[in-house]
């Protein structure tokens, strides 16, 4: 089984990208985030017509995750127990944003997950981060605490570089998102309830990311952040045999701003 998570930024943008790499890449499970379209707006038929299962949640142009399957596509939950809310405006009720998407796919538990970026260190959304990140601790350590054994994929976008390899020069996000050793804290503690970052003893760094900024020619001056991971549970940890961050699909015109990134999985 082959999986792959990707913060496509703009489906509807990119779907014909996103189409072709599925048909190179003999993908099984492709978790996409940052879709930017609500549910009616999701180009379906083209992943179906490839014979994927698709389960998407979108609410608005912003944030939007999805899970597609062709091997089975089961138990489909929008948002994980214990989901922070947000307001983006002064006086509208606080609502669960479409972060986080589960669902079961040849009997593992894939969560694609877009994790709040927080602007800046004293930005109200940077207090939200961290307790999004809380709430996924507490129920990724739920989950391995009723069922030791369970195969669980935490998938996707973090919006956290958690080394300083993982950025092209750390000083340069001094006092930024990212790096602060809060949010750092924050994925080490879901780290420590029993995941692990399962890509990186297969592509390590320094100089290995998954982002690469447009501006300022980032991408050909190799500047960037890994902030893309794929964190498995101890069972899910025994069944890898590779991974590789698709560093070529950052390349040409129409490309998202991430790069996939892809683990195989033994039978």
């Amino acid at each position: 089984m082959r999986l792959a998570p990707w913060n496509v930024n703009s489906i509807r943008t990119r779907a014909d990208r996103v189409v072709a790499w599925l048909q190179r890449s003999d993908v099984d499970v492709l978790a996409l985030q940052e879709t930017k379209c609500r549910d009616d707006q999701f180009p379906e038929s083209r992943f179906t017509d490839l014979g994927y299962q698709v389960a998407h949640v979108g609410h608005s142009q912003w944030n939007g995750v999805a899970v597609l399957s062709r091997v089975d596509l089961q138990d489909v939950e929008v948002g994980f127990p214990g989901m922070p809310t947000w307001s983006a405006k002064e006086g509208v009720e606080p609502a669960p944003e479409a972060r986080a998407l589960g669902a079961t796919c040849g009997g593992v538990r894939v969560w694609s997950l877009y994790v709040p970026n927080g602007r800046t260190l004293t930005d109200p959304h940077y207090r939200y981060k961290l307790q999004w990140l809380e709430a996924l601790r507490t129920a990724a350590g739920g989950w391995l605490a009723e069922d030791a054994g369970a195969q669980v994929a935490l998938v996707g976008d973090w919006n956290i570089a958690p080394q300083d390899d993982d950025v092209w020069d750390v000083r340069v996000f001094a006092g930024s998102t990212h790096v602060s050793e809060p949010e750092r804290a924050a994925f080490r503690a879901i780290v420590d309830t029993g995941y692990a970052d399962v890509v990186r003893p297969h592509a390590p760094g320094p100089g290995v990311y998954t982002y690469w900024d447009y501006t300022q020619l980032r991408f050909p001056r190799r500047e960037g952040m890994r902030i893309d991971f794929v964190l498995g549970s101890p069972a899910l940890q025994a069944r890898v045999t590779g991974a590789l961050i698709d560093r070529e699909e950052r390349k040409g015109k129409g490309a998202s701003d991430h790069a996939p990134v892809v683990v195989d999985l033994t039978d």
